[in-house]
């Protein structure tokens, strides 16, 4: 199936590589606000066609679209390719606002195309063997999931620069850019909390830098941390009376080991390389598409799975002091 990228960043870079591994998909255009700029990102990978005129992709031949453009971009561009019948799997975060994801799922299905939000961790084996684990760890009490990564653009801001990243206009930071790697698990593991009480740091920019958030639920508490402006290393954990999982690299969901109170530990996951990580949610994309019949179930728990995190985001920004 012919594919294009919207966007040419490392995150693309990454995203092509992986898909080359499934050969299931030819990239067969690359868009850019500059024409230049798509011909030279293009020519290292094969791609035969440029773009800096989105009308141009859309009446292309090309079947599918890989969408990473800055958090603001996503709902106009998605809405305009699955209106020309595009199949479109999305960088996260998927909108910046839940109606915008509920139209843009509903505009799919009207279309008949596939629309899906590149997320990592629900596209890979070890989701599901960690969810079939949860019963040995007894009363899960306690949780706590952090994606906490210095920026490689802080040197860049603190210099004065406005990088994408930390440009509130462009509905960037910390809780969107981070805080959507760990409100997933939270959200497919344990269901919608009951409450959440959000704190954050505000920069100089009114993008957020980092934050904490506290999901209550009747018998735990799960919380969240994140920052851009810092490097963690504890990894995240969740804790029962009978064991606890430890998750060292959340936003891979990699490095999965079991502990349970007595015995030996076990790794339920080792380290993966991002590309075969973006390989797994390629090749769940082209299921979709060529099995729709066999893959609805998943499908659209999937989709109701991205407006739950939508909705949890939007609370969670609020709660932060961020307007949009």
């Amino acid at each position: 199936m012919k594919y294009a990228t919207i966007g040419t960043s490392k995150i693309t870079q990454q995203m092509i590589e992986g898909t080359q591994t499934t050969g299931l998909f030819e990239l067969a255009g690359v868009y850019s606000r500059s024409l230049e700029k798509a011909k030279d990102f293009g020519a290292q990978y094969g791609a035969a066609q440029a773009f800096d005129d989105l009308a141009a992709l859309a009446a292309s031949d090309i079947g599918a679209v890989y969408v990473a453009s800055p958090n603001l971009l996503h709902y106009e561009q998605c809405k305009f390719l699955l209106e020309n019948g595009k199949h479109v799997i999305c960088e996260k975060p998927l909108t910046v606002l839940p109606d915008e994801t509920r139209t843009l799922i509903s505009l799919a299905r009207s279309k008949n195309v596939i629309f899906m939000e590149a997320i990592m961790m629900m596209h890979q084996p070890q989701r599901f063997a960690l969810k079939e684990l949860l019963p040995k760890l007894g009363n899960i009490t306690t949780v706590h999931f952090d994606f906490s990564q210095l920026s490689s653009r802080y040197g860049a801001f603190l210099d004065g620069e406005l990088p994408n990243i930390f440009n509130p206009a462009l509905a960037a930071g910390c809780i969107m850019d981070l805080g959507v790697y760990c409100v997933y698990p939270a959200l497919d593991l344990f269901g919608r909390p009951q409450r959440i009480e959000t704190n954050a740091h505000l920069l100089s920019s009114g993008a957020d830098g980092y934050f904490s958030s506290t999901f209550f639920y009747p018998d735990k508490q799960v919380v969240i941390t994140a920052s851009k402006i810092g490097q963690g290393r504890a990894g995240s954990e969740i804790i029962g009376d009978r064991g606890t999982v430890a998750i060292r690299l959340l936003h891979h969901f990699t490095d999965i080991t079991w502990f349970p109170s007595e015995g030996a530990s076990e790794q339920i996951c080792g380290d993966v390389d991002k590309i075969f990580l973006m390989a797994n949610e390629m090749k769940d994309f082209h299921h979709y598409i060529t099995d729709p019949q066999g893959t609805r179930g998943e499908y659209e728990y999937a989709q109701e799975l991205s407006i739950s995190v939508s909705e949890t985001l939007q609370q969670m920004r609020r709660q932060a002091g961020l307007s949009f």
